[in-house]
């Protein structure tokens, strides 16, 4: 556990520092987030904290790769430089992005590279639990991985829509994988030292190094530089995750540990997907393309209720919190007492985050990027 702590303190101080270079840099450059008419943001702010993101991780891993017990993952696979060399990709796609604005088409050729590489790189996800088990051959272990991949690529994408939420129900997500990751090496006397575990940690330190920088009011974004960067790597810890599972324990007693893999990252981003279809359908049905953007999004919504940006983006992270710790205490304790416990803790975050009924807290306007 030491270890893993010092990984994700490094992390979180990397970050913490460079990214007021990476703005700096960004200004210099002209890589802004300029005002537009369906923006709510007031002042052009600068793009690509997903640089800092990017070195806090890449120092997580280097001091890693000296540790006596984290250092054996780095030893006979191929899993850490193909995640490497897949995040670089992505990161010089963010970066273009963040500068000439890609069109849509060019991004997602760019993701399904990175995710082939993943895939090819030897992450991927090989079984699934169809009839008991069914064992994927070579090519549909590629194609599912690429997949999951781009799925969350898009989703911690989607998600960037106020200051702070990307990058906060990122760490949570990943704060999920790492105690299900840990918890589930020491009860069952599994190898403590994983890749999951590991880019768990390190993605929690960035997130954490990020935010103070991040939080209402923004001084700089993450861009697609970030939020594609931080989607590849929780798909990489759940797919890892997934890997550690014996496929034949499911069927046994082992079945909710072994399908919990793959249910965490689904419920924890259910929201921004939630929102995502919502959005599709409200844009086809009112005779738009899908990717139109626009102002009616649930983040939108909480604020119309009167909920400050703050409040917005905190009851978004209850939710999170909620339900990653519910899937989470699935796999030890009684679901009956997990779910209770769930259930009272979402009904305490939305109590207790309620705005004043009437109250509009005009003074604390959201940036807001429609998407």
């Amino acid at each position: 556990m030491r270890e893993y702590l010092l990984c994700l303190v490094t992390a979180a101080a990397v970050t913490y520092f460079t990214t007021p270079i990476a703005r700096s840099f960004a200004v210099k450059w002209g890589a802004m987030a300029e005002v537009r008419d369906r923006d709510v943001h007031a002042l052009p702010t600068p793009r690509l904290g997903g640089l800092a993101i990017f070195a806090g991780f890449l120092a997580a891993i280097l001091v890693a790769s000296q540790l006596s017990l984290i250092g054996q993952v780095f030893l006979g696979g191929r899993e850490v430089t193909s995640l490497l060399v897949a995040a670089l990709v992505l990161v010089l796609l963010g970066v273009a992005d963040d500068k000439w604005t890609l069109d849509p088409l060019t991004k997602f050729a760019g993701q399904v590279l990175a995710a082939g590489i993943i895939a090819f790189g030897g992450i991927s996800i090989s079984w699934l639990p169809i009839g008991g088990i069914f064992v994927l051959d070579p090519m549909s272990s590629v194609l599912i991985t690429v997949f999951v991949v781009v799925l969350t690529i898009n989703a911690i994408n989607f998600v960037d829509g106020l200051d702070g939420l990307a990058a906060g129900i990122a760490g949570i997500g990943a704060a999920g994988f790492f105690a299900f990751s840990y918890l589930l090496s020491v009860a069952n006397g599994l190898d403590r030292a994983t890749l999951s575990t590991l880019t768990s940690a390190a993605v929690v330190g960035v997130c954490i190094g990020f935010l103070p920088h991040n939080f209402y009011r923004a001084r700089v974004f993450m861009g697609d530089t970030g939020s594609m960067l931080l989607g590849l790597l929780l798909a990489t810890s759940t797919i890892t995750l997934v890997g550690r599972v014996d496929p034949a324990a499911v069927g046994s007693t082992a079945l909710v540990s072994a399908l919990l893999p793959l249910a965490l990252p689904l419920v924890v981003l259910a929201l921004p997907w939630l929102d995502l279809g919502l959005a599709v359908l409200r844009r086809t049905w009112a005779g738009r393309s899908p990717f139109a953007p626009d102002k009616e999004h649930l983040h939108h919504r909480i604020m119309e209720m009167g909920h400050s940006h703050r409040g917005a983006v905190l009851l978004l992270y209850g939710w999170a919190i909620a339900l990653t710790v519910t899937v989470v205490a699935l796999a030890f304790i009684p679901a009956g007492y997990a779910l209770g416990g769930g259930l009272l803790l979402l009904a305490i975050v939305t109590l207790v985050l309620r705005s004043p009924p009437g109250q509009r807290l005009s003074q604390d306007r959201p940036r807001v990027e429609a998407s």
